[in-house]
């Protein structure tokens, strides 16, 4: 009886491989246990810096290289089949991406069950989200420029290589103390080909969401990053996000507040679209861009509404937008060297004090990035961020973010309004 449950155990523990010439179970010698992987124990754990819907990150040291990683462990509690496909997907994508401007993916280390695996990645010190939430003085306009080419350039990196992104929001762009900004969480990446293929268009967080997404559309192409990206632009450039949605039908009537009524001589194929054999859009003939930002140039306005077109056959690439006259005006972009650093409080323990009524909580955002909703808000959620909102500049203790922030070095703008949650 003693025999039988002790071999029962050691196959739980994975420490017994069956096989099918022999039918019978055989255990797994010691050096062979982790394959080709090294074991998470040659990481020491300094502490969790985040969590999000498919892993959770920790700031860990290795300790060959004494070098500071970021190690996500993979969620696989309600995984019966494997590796989760958001997790494979991720991984696959990553091994074999190098770039500057998207996060590098070193290894994936084992522990001792078959469940246990993680993603050790390069650290970053901050994401966007927690930074434009926390600081006290915006990014200048050289500043901003200095990030969105750093992202486009990512982009650029991103669609030659076939890969659209379909997650891009604020809270999935890290930057290291250098000023470098880094794409992460591709657990909704996919590599694409012409003909391109049908895919599900409930992806991208709602407030990135492009048009053709929100009407239905399974044709997804590279321009569905770009949309995002032109939200990501409006976000830094006016300080809070720019087309905060509740719901689906909220961010359209939203998107069309901003933008105007698209029809069929602007997109065609537009009335064609799935979701309008079931509502109609209002009709409203004007483009705001200019009265939301009266203050930018208008080589800036014009790079938003290539950005924001409708047809996302005419939609700007990455590549167009680096290229784009709104980046040889001044100000001009600065120097990704001489971009502000950031204290990192989440480094931090945080003293025990009186837990934040829910009125400070309904501040924090989630831990996808997006602003927590308030009771009755239904915002859609997708995917998981590498920081999951809790890099930036305050102390992070699962609930709230506390301790003031440096100014950005160079901005010059009063201190912004609350960001629309």
């Amino acid at each position: 009886m003693q025999d039988t449950r002790s071999e029962s155990q050691r196959r739980s523990n994975g420490n017994l491989l069956y096989s099918m010439k022999t039918s019978s179970f055989s255990e797994v010698p010691d050096k062979d246990k982790y394959g080709q992987c090294r074991s998470v124990t040659e990481f020491e754990k300094l502490n969790r810096v985040g969590e999000g819907t498919y892993g959770i990150v920790y700031r860990a040291r290795d300790t060959r290289t004494d070098e500071i990683v970021a190690l996500k462990k993979m969620r696989m509690e309600r995984e019966k089949d494997g590796i989760p496909i958001s997790g494979l997907r991720e991984m696959t994508i990553l091994l074999n991406l190098r770039h500057d401007n998207i996060v590098e993916l070193r290894e994936i280390v084992v522990g001792k069950s078959l469940d246990s695996m993680f993603l050790v990645m390069e650290y970053c010190e901050q994401d966007l989200a927690s930074l434009l939430d926390n600081m006290q003085a915006p990014f200048s306009e050289a500043q901003v420029k200095c990030i969105f080419m750093q992202l486009c350039r990512g982009l650029t990196y991103l669609h030659d290589n076939f890969i659209i992104h379909r997650d891009l929001k604020v809270s999935n762009l890290l930057l290291t103390d250098r000023g470098c900004l880094k794409i992460a969480d591709f657990g909704l990446a996919r590599k694409f080909e012409f003909p391109m293929k049908p895919m599900t268009p409930k992806v991208v967080t709602l407030w990135y969401r492009a048009p053709e997404l929100l009407l239905g559309s399974k044709d997804q192409s590279t321009a569905i990053d770009m949309w995002a990206a032109g939200c990501i632009l409006g976000e830094l450039l006016a300080h809070h996000p720019l087309m905060p949605g509740k719901s689906e039908i909220h961010q359209l009537e939203l998107i069309v507040e901003l933008l105007g009524t698209p029809n069929e001589s602007i997109w065609p194929g537009f009335q064609s679209l799935p979701a309008l054999e079931h509502f109609s859009l209002k009709k409203q003939p004007y483009n705001n861009l200019r009265h939301t930002f009266p203050w930018l140039s208008d080589a800036g306005v014009r790079l938003l509404n290539f950005l924001f077109m409708f047809d996302p056959k005419k939609r700007a690439s990455a590549s167009d937008v680096l290229e784009n006259s709104y980046f040889k005006e001044s100000p001009h972009p600065c120097d990704p060297e001489v971009m502000p650093s950031f204290p990192q409080h989440r480094n931090v323990k945080k003293k025990p004090g009186p837990a934040p009524d829910s009125a400070e909580k309904s501040k924090v955002r989630s831990s996808s990035g997006s602003a927590a909703p308030n009771k009755g808000m239904a915002i859609p959620v997708l995917g998981s961020s590498f920081g999951s909102g809790s890099f930036g500049g305050g102390i992070f203790d699962g609930d709230a973010f506390s301790g003031p922030m440096q100014p950005a070095a160079g901005a010059s703008y009063a201190p912004p309004a609350k960001r629309q949650k």
